[in-house]
């Protein structure tokens, strides 16, 4: 075994101490991933994300966004809550079938993901000095013109699904990638087969029909785009569609059968938050500008303003309160809908005002 062979051995070991499962190496030569990304973007599916389009071959190309790249760490951080019971998945699909409650994507109930990957990353990048002596770096995760799923498939951290997402039979999809650019070089690790076989659930379930083709996502009809990324107001075709997901969408990911062997973080940041699980939409659209900012302190979901988290509300609430109208049973409850969305309806937001009006009428 060779020393660069000795240092990947080590790299690993001090990464599974900061909490990543997995590390590879990927090479930086990705023109072969170059067609497909032009044929997305000249398609549309990139939706608004005009960072995507604006920075072009330089998200497949590694040298070029960084300069003297040689070589990608890549790592892979899990972060089901320490807490997670062996029935998560059907728990967490139990949540649809309460229209009152409103959901949150699962990676966004604890602390910001952006913070917590890229400082463990610096840290591993520090123990690699020691070892390797000074060398250039930077770190990534989801928070630059990276292609991370084709350097985490290539560098063998799993397949590509159907659902688009990276998939690994140890693992699931439920999981942080991130990545270290370094101007050394190492050996690329292998890939692995991909094992998603006949198997459609990702595609049958999505509430929207987003994933329009095997590992194709069109992210204008993605509800996780539509309420995450998207600043305006949403279609309305697809408002009823959405159900009560209020921040990011996990369907396609909780009904996966490789999703059995996700695995739990061991870190607390990735702990579900109190006020962001299991509450009520009436609850939720209740909060004004200040107790928005103070619940989600330290949370993904701040990458949304208070302005569209009415919105999202809104739509769920809308969503519940045509349920509720049309059983008996529902009258209260619909009641209780409907007052609640009147108390936003002269809100200063003509955004807001417009979402509040649909979910009304």
């Amino acid at each position: 075994m060779d020393g660069r062979s000795r240092w990947i051995d080590q790299i690993r070991t001090w990464a599974q101490e900061l909490g990543f499962s997995r590390v590879g190496v990927s090479g930086v030569d990705l023109s072969a991933a170059e067609p497909y990304l032009l044929h997305w973007l000249a398609q549309g599916h990139h939706g608004n994300l005009q960072y995507m389009e604006r920075h072009g071959l330089k998200r497949a190309r590694p040298a070029e966004l960084v300069p003297g790249t040689l070589s990608v760490i890549t790592a892979r951080m899990p972060y089901l809550p320490r807490s997670t019971t062996a029935d998560w998945q059907a728990r967490e699909r139990a949540r649809l079938d309460r229209p009152g409650e409103g959901v949150v994507s699962l990676y966004a109930r604890g602390r910001d993901y952006h913070k917590v990957v890229r400082a463990r990353l610096r840290k591993l990048c520090d123990r690699i000095e020691t070892l390797v002596g000074p060398f250039g770096y930077r770190v990534f995760s989801d928070s630059a013109p990276v292609l991370e799923k084709e350097l985490a498939q290539r560098s063998g951290q799993g397949w590509r699904g159907k659902h688009s997402m990276v998939l690994a039979r140890d693992a699931g999809s439920m999981f942080f990638l991130g990545e270290i650019f370094v101007d050394f070089e190492l050996a690329p690790t292998e890939p692995v087969s991909a094992h998603c076989g006949t198997c459609t659930a990702c595609i049958d379930v999505c509430p929207t029909g987003a994933i329009i083709a095997p590992g194709v996502v069109d992210a204008r009809r993605c509800i996780s785009y539509l309420t995450i990324e998207h600043h305006g107001s949403i279609p309305e075709d697809l408002r009823p569609l959405m159900g009560n997901h209020i921040f990011g969408c996990d369907d396609c990911q909780t009904i996966c059968p490789w999703n059995k062997y996700a695995q739990t973080t061991e870190l607390p940041d990735f702990d579900e938050r109190a006020p962001l699980v299991g509450r009520q939409l009436i609850e939720l659209f209740a909060w004004d500008e200040a107790t928005f900012l103070e619940r989600t302190e330290g949370s993904p979901i701040r990458r949304i303003n208070h302005e569209r988290w009415l919105r999202n509300i809104a739509v769920a609430l809308g969503n519940a309160l045509r349920q509720a109208e049309a059983t008996e049973a529902g009258a209260t409850e619909a009641e209780a809908l409907r007052a609640a969305l009147l108390s936003r309806a002269d809100h200063e937001s003509a955004l807001v005002r417009e979402h509040v009006a649909w979910a009304l009428g």
